[in-house]
């Protein structure tokens, strides 16, 4: 299998655990659909013995595919920080740990046009359009509805590009885990995010193809010890607007 640039690296590596930074238009691991490379794979090849690491994901055509140990996904235009398991007792722990919501995950993104509130909560659920082109909408709601997704937000910068186009930078915590949440969420305040062609139109805008959209850090406790922290530096897409951090 081959990986174009940029690759995926390793950014801690414990007999346990491995922290990863995906890059931007790899995939988590296979959709069943097509062959193309993934992050799954590319830890396979490196670490074989990982394939027998979580349960395997089944395809909508009923095709076993291998993890490699990831405990969560990223879509294909994010990039950043994931986590992968090396052994079943680590990775059921992080499971549990997500399922709890007692992992932190924290994301940076350019948003078009100038945030006005410095800092924000988005709650509303994320449903699915029934007729083509399907794709995920936001539905506002109460935080204790069953189907509530939540994002907070915290500007960091405004500015305009070299494009002309007016963007703010933010840093983003979602305490839920649904399908496009923070993309779906910031399009319905009206700020999608630069490089969005699913939920605005802000194709290229900034100099990005895709959502600028980046999983900057992750928190949790390991099974015995204190709680840490990983980053994964923002890529060079974003320190081209913002510089680095």
């Amino acid at each position: 299998m081959r990986y174009d640039d940029p690759m995926p690296s390793v950014i801690y590596e414990s007999p346990e655990l491995l922290v990863l930074n995906k890059p931007t238009g790899l995939i988590t691991h296979s959709d069943g659909r097509t062959q193309e490379p993934s992050l799954a794979e590319w830890i396979a090849e490196r670490y074989p013995a990982m394939t027998a690491i979580g349960a395997p994901w089944v395809s909508p055509q009923g095709e076993s595919i291998s993890v490699s140990g990831l405990v969560h996904r990223l879509d294909r235009p994010t990039s950043g920080i994931m986590l992968a398991a090396r052994t079943p007792g680590m990775y059921d722990h992080l499971k549990s740990e997500f399922k709890a919501r007692r992992i932190t995950k924290t994301y940076r993104a350019l948003v078009m046009g100038h945030v006005e509130s410095e800092a924000g909560r988005i709650v509303a659920a994320i449903e699915r359009s029934s007729t083509p082109p399907k794709r995920w909408y936001a539905v506002p709601c109460d935080e204790s509805h069953v189907r509530a997704a939540i994002t907070d937000y915290t500007v960091l910068a405004r500015g305009t590009g070299n494009d002309g186009q007016k963007y703010t930078y933010v840093e983003l915590k979602p305490h839920t885990g649904r399908t496009h949440q923070i993309r779906v969420h910031m399009a319905s305040t009206a700020h999608p995010l630069a490089g969005e062609h699913l939920y605005g139109e802000a194709v290229g805008v900034l100099g990005f193809a895709q959502p600028a959209l980046h999983a900057l850090s992750i928190a949790f406790t390991p099974p015995a010890g204190e709680r840490v922290e990983y980053r994964a530096p923002l890529p060079e897409a974003f320190e081209a607007v913002v510089g680095c951090e």
